[in-house]
């Protein structure tokens, strides 16, 4: 009898443990989920980084960039244009002389998310996502 109390007891143990992990995963999202979440809001810094950089430019030359390689040539200026998975640039593209193009390609669906980045701005869905973007002046 003591035994068979002992292995119930057991079993309640182990069916908590199960419970509490796929409770905990279905709460939290899977390690996978959280590893592209994180990898999207990454993306979502380097890009508003990436825009900065581009306002400073801006600001300071009196045009927009040609190439990221031009960002990376001024001193003061220290961004990323490498997406952090895939290690490809982000895709940079003036469209005309007030307006530029940053373009990304997100894991995942913001509008899933419990928060939408920057007021909404840079939402994206998944898949390769452009943000059509205009250089504001940066005070000196």
């Amino acid at each position: 009898m003591i035994a068979g109390g002992r292995q119930a007891f057991v079993a309640l143990v182990v069916a908590t443990v199960v419970v509490s992990v796929i409770g905990g995963l279905l709460l939290l999202g899977s390690p996978r989920k959280e590893r592209e979440r994180r990898l999207d809001e990454r993306r979502v810094a380097e890009m508003r980084a990436i825009a900065n950089a581009v306002d400073w430019y801006w600001t300071r030359h009196g045009r927009l960039p040609d190439s990221f390689a031009d960002l990376s040539r001024e001193q003061a200026i220290q961004v990323n244009p490498l997406d952090p998975e895939t290690q490809q640039p982000y895709d940079y593209r003036v469209l005309g002389v007030n307006s530029y193009e940053l373009c990304a390609t997100f894991a995942r669906n913001a509008a899933e998310e419990d928060h939408v980045p920057q007021g909404g701005f840079w939402a994206h869905g998944s898949g390769s996502q452009c943000f059509r973007l205009e250089p504001k002046a940066v005070k000196r």
